[in-house]
């Protein structure tokens, strides 16, 4: 019994230790635009049945409950939690923002589709809006050289004014992406997400229809970790470790007083 008790702690180490590096990547992406936070998921490990419920007992008499002992834990998996992070304006026209579900497209250096929330775009040389580090907008916008004036509308349709026209010029229209199950994308860094099996294909289309969030100019969204409620549960993550660690050496001494006194 000592030993099963061991072996349940050691997975309680584990888990508290794979959901303390969850909450450190989310303390350390707070102000990393269009950040969604994660949360760590836990589920039992197999029961050991050693009286099956309803079992006879004596002549007539069954169990009632049985007896069932545990092995411990694991960590299920990791969902991200999609609520909307808080809006700044920064001024900056090729800065956008989603109100509501989406993603930008873009194009990734693989010839894949990268899903993103961090709407901090760039003019690139030959006038393509681009990611920071490159990467081109799906679908992709040419701004002139000579445009001034640029806009980016709620319904994602980027315009600007240009020498010679009276009237501001459309440019193109941004798209965006919504999936039936976002949390199943998988993400692969640089704020990039891909699509999986899990979270379906991706139903793209102009911003503010059929659920699709409608886009905001001019400013950027914000990650969406509160830094309090992280060290709450950083705290209730490191008295839970620490409890497990006690259940070890109790067994451990457990097992010395049997030894000693066998």
């Amino acid at each position: 019994m000592t030993i099963g008790a061991l072996h349940v702690a050691r997975t309680g180490l584990d888990a508290q230790s794979f959901k303390m590096q969850v909450i450190a990547n989310n303390l350390a992406n707070v102000n990393t635009t269009g950040f969604k936070r994660d949360r760590a998921n836990f589920e039992t490990l197999s029961y050991q049945m050693m009286t099956q419920p309803g079992a006879t007992a004596a002549a007539d008499n069954r169990y009632a409950t049985g007896l069932n002992l545990g092995t411990g834990v694991q960590l299920a998996g990791t969902s991200r939690i999609d609520t909307q992070g808080t809006f700044a304006a920064t001024g900056n026209a090729l800065d956008m923002a989603i109100d509501g579900a989406g993603f930008f497209q873009v194009e990734l250096p693989d010839g894949r589709t990268g899903y993103t929330r961090a709407g901090n775009f760039e003019r690139a040389e030959d006038g393509t809006i681009v990611t920071s580090d490159g990467k081109p907008l799906i679908p992709q916008i040419q701004v002139p050289e000579d445009a001034t004036g640029l806009s980016v509308g709620s319904d994602g349709t980027v315009s600007a004014s240009v020498p010679g026209q009276a009237d501001a010029v459309e440019l193109g229209r941004i798209e965006i992406a919504r999936f039936a199950n976002p949390s199943g994308l998988q993400a692969i860094g640089d704020n990039m997400l891909v699509e999986t099996t899990a979270s379906g294909t991706p139903q793209v289309g102009a911003a503010g229809e059929e659920g699709r969030g409608s886009l905001r100019g001019g400013m950027l969204e914000g990650s969406n970790v509160n830094v309090v409620e992280e060290l709450v549960d950083m705290i209730e993550t490191q008295r839970a470790y620490e409890v497990n660690s006690k259940m070890i050496q109790a067994s451990d001494e457990m097992m010395k007083n049997a030894t000693q006194t066998l």
